[in-house]
């Protein structure tokens, strides 16, 4: 089976507003992040499949053969993909020797490797390949980077496979699939993210295939056709959270004070509708201070409805407070309870005041990036495309 060697990358995601909200079916805006995960796939012929995650130290080589065994018999070839194949699952955990529940990073990543890998080359023969990952993204911060890593993952093995043509030109150096390949991108990646987390809402995946903003309602994703590109200061608090835990917190207030609480989420559904109005202004007009006064109020407002849910934390008012005082504009992203914030940058926003900022906020322990928000999905890159200090890593196995 002839495979060609191949770069793409795929986006993180923020929430930007809806959070919480989403739950009790109210509209969310997901918006991709500009902090990306690559992927390299290489053509080999040792007869071995190879998998290289450095960001969590995992490093895993299978013959062929061994993995040709995990095949059910009756196995056809699976291009369409509707359900996750629950026999695969169960022979690949026993054949990684997790059949308990609980599985961690580096098992989840592997175990939504092998199954897209056999998933599409299983009826066949299995080809010799390795797969390096990179990614900018932190693990567990609730910024999309399983779903990006699963994206990669399936737009690189369709393409590998045969069911996918290849978008990159020779005199390109960055490509996008059309409509159509990123449908199915977009569903082998859902299968990835079940793996990995379950029962997915879909979100992460869609955001990391179609790279924008997603509007998302009662299970429904509609992406967004233009969004203006925004520069954004990402905040790692580092504090840990329980998603769960969060959840079942608002919904008990719900439940406590419902005459209080269906206003708010009244309210977050359009701030919501609101921020996509102005956004979707700003694509087609030009860009005036005002819109960015009316999405730093819609920040400011939304924080202070999270606080009310009780999903704020103190290190997130630590964010608020540090860059309110340079006159920035931020919310929490995300379950809350800690983890990750958003700082809308102004494009007047002197360069000298974010790094002052930055600086500010690595002072209080956290981890800070400048990046932005409503960037390309998936892409498949030529090397030239991709920057030196990724290259280097994703070549260096």
């Amino acid at each position: 089976m002839e495979v060609s060697d191949c770069y793409v990358s795929a986006p993180g995601k923020a929430i930007l507003h809806g959070e919480h909200a989403v739950v009790h079916g109210k509209v969310a805006l997901a918006v991709s992040l500009n902090l990306r995960t690559y992927l390299r796939l290489k053509a080999t012929t040792t007869g071995r499949v190879c998998v290289n995650l450095p960001n969590i130290d995992t490093f895993l080589s299978w013959h062929v053969s061994e993995l040709r065994h995990i095949i059910p018999h009756s196995y056809g070839k699976h291009e369409e993909v509707k359900r996750l194949d629950a026999e695969l699952v169960r022979r690949l955990r026993e054949f990684i020797g997790v059949t308990n529940g609980n599985l961690d990073t580096c098992n989840m990543a592997i175990l939504s490797f092998l199954y897209i890998y056999l998933s599409l080359f299983g009826s066949g023969e299995l080809p010799s390949l390795t797969v390096s990952v990179w990614s900018e993204l932190p693990t567990g911060a609730g910024l999309g980077s399983s779903a990006a890593y699963s994206v990669c993952l399936a737009a690189a093995l369709l393409c590998a496979s045969g069911a996918i043509p290849t978008p990159l030109k020779e005199w390109d150096h960055t490509a996008r699939w059309c409509q159509e390949d990123l449908e199915l991108i977009n569903s082998w990646a859902f299968q990835g993210e079940m793996i990995i987390h379950g029962n997915p809402s879909g979100v992460d995946n869609a955001v990391g295939t179609w790279g924008g903003m997603l509007r998302f309602l009662a299970g429904k994703i509609i992406p967004l056709s233009r969004v203006p590109l925004l520069r954004i200061l990402l905040t790692n608090t580092k504090v840990p959270r329980s998603t769960k835990v969060l959840v079942a917190r608002v919904k008990d207030k719900i439940n406590k004070f419902p005459a209080i609480m269906t206003p708010v989420l009244d309210s977050v559904d359009a701030i919501s509708c609101t921020c996509e109005k102005v956004l979707s202004e700003m694509t087609s007009e030009p860009i005036t201070g005002e819109h960015y006064n009316i999405l730093e109020e819609l920040i400011d407002i939304n924080q202070h409805h999270l606080n009310v849910m009780g999903v704020g934390h103190s290190a997130l008012d630590t964010l608020c407070r540090v860059t309110m005082a340079r006159g920035l504009h931020s919310k929490l992203t995300g379950a809350g309870g800690g983890g990750c914030g958003i700082t809308l940058l102004r494009p007047e926003t002197d360069s000298s005041v974010v790094q002052t900022t930055v600086q500010d906020l690595k002072d209080c322990g956290f981890d800070c990036w400048e990046t932005s928000i409503g960037g390309p999905g998936v892409q498949q890159h030529s090397p030239l495309s991709v920057k030196e200090e990724v290259l280097e890593i994703l070549n260096h196995y």
